[in-house]
């Protein structure tokens, strides 16, 4: 019979990490346990091939740091044991609770703090994705500092509230750990530097096209999406890309939002142009998948293109060449501002609130003229139909793009107005609009139908106009609701106090077409 004394000692450390559920942070617990047994070290709590190939990147970095490394069996647990584990970050942890259970570390110090990062058999830290987000939720679980890789120190600073050091190698985790100051603690987290400057492309740039050209600021004003028509070559990528340049700076709010979906992105994110508070811009290839636009991925979900715009851009070229069932995931999101990502046992949501604007070639071959399309018969006409009728009557705005080659304004170097010009119309138009709505939404295409129709809607007159439209069919219900979106826009750009028949009138054109002769 075995007695409590015969039992040998047991030695647990324990360190806290962070783990990351769509662009959740979770504080993970890690556990150590040495005992006595044959050398070697066994992970448990649910984690990927990553956070279970850790052993060997993580004893290799211990011994090359000249750390002592135990010499009996090692067992780690990462807590809640319940919740899928993923990537590299909990190396760092896993380091500091063996140094707990060692002795070398004195449980009290590290219990205040969390570390996140991943290590190379040298002892190098290297940068993990998600770190952003990370800190959101160790801050808000009341944690009063962080270690984290000196690379991903500059989003680190952006979490307020607690004190972040930067590590470059495992040896600066024992000085950091104990209280000390100086660089061999790390490089401590000072005020976030001054953001790079990205290029944004100039609507100057941009020469004759006035209708698209007043069609894009008319979907900048309301944040309303935008169907671009027309020829190869005639603007539509050009007006597409300048949109950002044109549309309000993000504020605190949706730049910590968006830089929460980039960072947990990692190479795919562009946190720069975050950081600079211009909205993101995502053209991805037309050959994009499904799971590559609404995210998602074996093991840790990452986000996809509808996620990566929030609150910016979501720009589709050649739309009628992505595969239809592509276009149709589009639908969902474009609706409700999110993406939900389901799995067996989870369903993860994702921001995706984001404007979108699509471009079409009027058919394969790029004719302007149906008189020159050398398409085969009824290719033409089969062309745009790719693009559904639910996703269509979901995007307010249609432009062509076509029909002004004759103008030599481009030619002559006559200059268009900038994208700063624009802009300051559009910021003004977002005000009168902020200031109608007082908070509760913050463009016009956010107001729901039932809402305009029975508190904002147009003037009688106008309001008949539409009624007419809908019983002819050339509107549908949401189409209407949509139209007198972009009525109030246009009435916003015109500084005008309720959308009149001639408002309407424009908005209707603008919602199929019929003006331009791109009504698909």
């Amino acid at each position: 019979m075995v007695t409590v004394s015969d039992r040998s000692p047991v030695r647990v450390g324990q360190a806290c990490g962070m783990g990351i559920d769509g662009l959740t942070g979770i504080p993970v617990t890690v556990d150590c346990d040495i005992s006595r047994g044959l050398p070697g070290m066994n992970i448990v709590g649910l984690g990927d091939a990553a956070v279970v190939q850790a052993r060997d990147r993580v004893r290799s970095a211990v011994i090359n740091s000249g750390l002592q490394w135990p010499k009996s069996r090692v067992v780690v647990s990462l807590s809640p044991a319940s919740v899928p584990k993923s990537g590299s970050g909990f190396d760092l942890p896993m380091v500091l609770a063996i140094l707990v259970a060692q002795g070398t570390v004195a449980a009290t110090d590290a219990r205040d703090g969390v570390v996140i990062g991943e290590l190379g058999l040298d002892g190098t830290v290297r940068d993990v994705p998600g770190v952003l987000p990370m800190l959101l939720a160790a801050r808000q679980a009341g944690f009063r500092r962080a270690a984290v890789p000196v690379d991903n120190l500059i989003e680190a600073t952006r979490v307020t509230g607690i004190d972040v050091s930067g590590l470059h190698h495992l040896h600066q985790l024992l000085p950091w750990v104990q209280g000390e100051t100086g660089s061999d603690a790390g490089v401590p987290a000072g005020p976030p530097p001054p953001d790079a400057t990205v290029p944004v492309p100039d609507l100057a740039e941009v020469t004759g096209q006035q209708a698209a050209r007043r069609a894009l600021e008319t979907a900048a004003a309301g944040g309303h999406h935008l169907w671009l028509s027309g020829p190869p070559g005639s603007g539509k990528s050009m007006l597409a890309e300048r949109l950002p340049g044109i549309l309000p700076p993000l504020d605190d709010e949706e730049q910590l939002e968006a830089a929460a979906v980039h960072s947990v992105a990692a190479d795919k994110g562009d946190l720069a142009t975050i950081w600079q508070r211009t909205r993101p811009f995502v053209a991805p290839h037309p050959s994009l998948t499904l799971p590559s636009l609404i995210g998602g991925g074996a093991g840790r979900i990452r986000p996809g293109a509808v996620s990566l715009a929030h609150h910016g851009v979501l720009f589709l070229d050649e739309a009628p060449e992505v595969s239809r069932q592509v276009l149709e995931g589009l639908r969902v999101p474009v609706e409700r501002g999110t993406v939900s990502v389901e799995r067996v046992r989870r369903t993860v949501v994702l921001p995706a609130r984001f404007q979108l604007v699509i471009a079409s070639n009027p058919c394969p071959c790029g004719a302007e003229e149906p008189a020159d399309c050398r398409c085969r018969g009824g290719v033409r006409d089969r062309y745009l139909q790719r693009i559904s009728g639910p996703l269509r009557d979901r995007i307010d705005i249609l432009a062509g793009t076509g029909g002004d080659r004759s103008s030599t304004a481009g030619l002559a170097g006559e200059p268009a107005e900038s994208s700063a010009v624009v802009r300051d119309r559009v910021l003004a138009a977002r005000d009168r609009a902020a200031s109608r709505w007082q908070g509760t939404w913050r463009t016009n295409a956010d107001v729901p139908g039932p809402v305009l129709r029975r508190d904002f809607p147009a003037a009688e007159a106008a309001m008949l106009v539409l009624q007419d439209r809908l019983w002819q069919g050339d509107l549908s219900h949401r189409g209407v609701d949509r139209t007198l979106r972009v009525a109030w826009t246009l009435t916003d750009l015109a500084e005008g106090d309720r959308p009149g028949v001639g408002e309407v009138l424009d908005a209707v054109d603008m919602f199929t077409g019929e003006r331009e002769g791109v009504r698909e």
